[in-house]
């Protein structure tokens, strides 16, 4: 049976070329990056060249990067400890938005329990937060403004120099979850205004369990995790070595093969969203038809359940999600998609299908095959349908 991968916000397979250079940090050179001796000093010699990769991805400094064991740490990492932090003095007030991660929102509410304020705010039916909004809700002690780049479900990429330059008007810090957008499309935190910013190895062909932390020179952010002074005091715990090699090896990646890469998934994407919304009656493009990611297709079909699309793809081999991967297990709708309007029945009928480089013109004709007749089951099958 044919085998079509198409879950890449989801996790992206480990790149050859990734793999290779982090062998030897599991068998050769295996010391403690903390260590005096020869391997400890190789390690730390690895973990270096790593930071001014991931660094050079995003316009950084080497130094403004701190490893995490990946994106969720990072967004918990930047958010509590710089609202708890004693040189932030602006206020207890935070702003983010109704279609973040729950990275964000869970840790934002989990403050907001402890005495914070919070603030959420709505998005329009692209999912996107718009500039006027966020200054309404900004107020004197608002000390933190955090809002994801691009989102893991819709794709839509948010205006984030706008927002950032509203929150640093009004003297907040921004924090943006870039889990998405880093390695996909161009990020410039300098040119984006951006002082906390959290990456995820995995979601641009890097190893799992390894991601960063960008926190610009000056910005009052402690440790997370106690016990130790690694990562310049910023993360305790011995460090990942071949998980932060293999994230350096990835950005590098990243960095060269974007144009083509880019070129690549927005072709197949727009044949794959024109397949489906040409040839299945009652289905739409959820997220911005225009500021998305590359190979991100988001589809809702209406008088059908996502999850049952999700298992008559997996009988042909195509592996694909309804909303994300992170909530996969709830039977709610998509916060995400409830948040750009949807209603409850419309948004239980989404499909997520999200392209990556090693992806074909043939996997997308194979996923047009396949899909149609799957939706036409479904509607014969449930007492919602025609």
């Amino acid at each position: 049976m044919k085998s079509v991968y198409m879950d890449h916000s989801a996790t992206t397979p480990v790149d050859p070329e990734v793999l290779q250079t982090m062998m030897p940090y599991y068998t050769e050179i295996y010391g403690n990056s903390s260590s005096v001796h020869a391997q400890g000093q190789m390690a730390a010699q690895a973990v270096e060249q790593a930071r001014e990769q991931v660094a050079a991805l995003i316009n950084a400094s080497p130094s403004e990067i701190v490893f995490t064991a990946g994106g969720t740490e990072a967004d918990n990492q930047a958010i509590i400890t710089y609202m708890t932090h004693k040189r932030q003095k602006k206020g207890r007030h935070i702003i983010t938005s109704a279609i973040e991660h729950h990275a964000v929102l869970h840790t934002c509410e989990f403050l907001e329990k402890k005495g914070f304020e919070l603030t959420v705010l709505p998005v329009n039916s692209y999912g996107l937060v718009e500039p006027d909004t966020l200054k309404a809700a900004i107020r004197p002690d608002t000390a933190l403004v955090t809002i994801m780049h691009a989102n893991n479900e819709i794709g839509t990429i948010q205006d984030i120099k706008t927002l950032a330059h509203i929150s640093h008007e009004a003297g907040a810090a921004f924090h943006t979850d870039a889990v998405q957008s880093v390695g996909k499309i161009p990020l410039d935190v300098k040119e984006l205004g951006i002082d906390m910013l959290s990456a995820s190895a995995h979601k641009l062909y890097g190893p799992k369990g390894v991601g960063c932390l960008y926190v610009k020179k000056g910005t009052a952010v402690g440790s997370y995790l106690l016990g130790g002074a690694h990562e310049r005091n910023l993360r305790a715990g011995t460090v990942n070595v071949p998980g932060v090699v293999g994230f350096g090896k990835a950005a590098e990646l990243a960095e060269q093969r974007m144009p083509q890469t880019t070129e690549h998934l927005n072709h197949l994407a727009k044949v794959l969203t024109e397949g489906i919304i040409n040839n299945i009656p009652d289905s739409r493009l959820t997220g911005h038809p225009v500021h998305r990611l590359p190979g991100s297709v988001s589809v809702v079909f209406d008088y059908v359940e996502g999850e049952s699309i999700l298992l008559m793809l997996d009988h042909y081999g195509i592996m694909a999600s309804s909303g994300s991967a992170c909530t996969s297990g709830s039977l709610d709708p998509s916060h995400v998609l409830l948040a750009i309007g949807l209603p409850h029945e419309t948004a239980h009928g989404s499909l997520r299908l999200t392209l990556g480089k090693d992806n074909t013109i043939e996997d997308v004709n194979y996923v047009l095959e396949k899909l149609p007749p799957i939706i036409e089951k479904l509607r014969m099958m449930s007492p919602l349908g025609k």
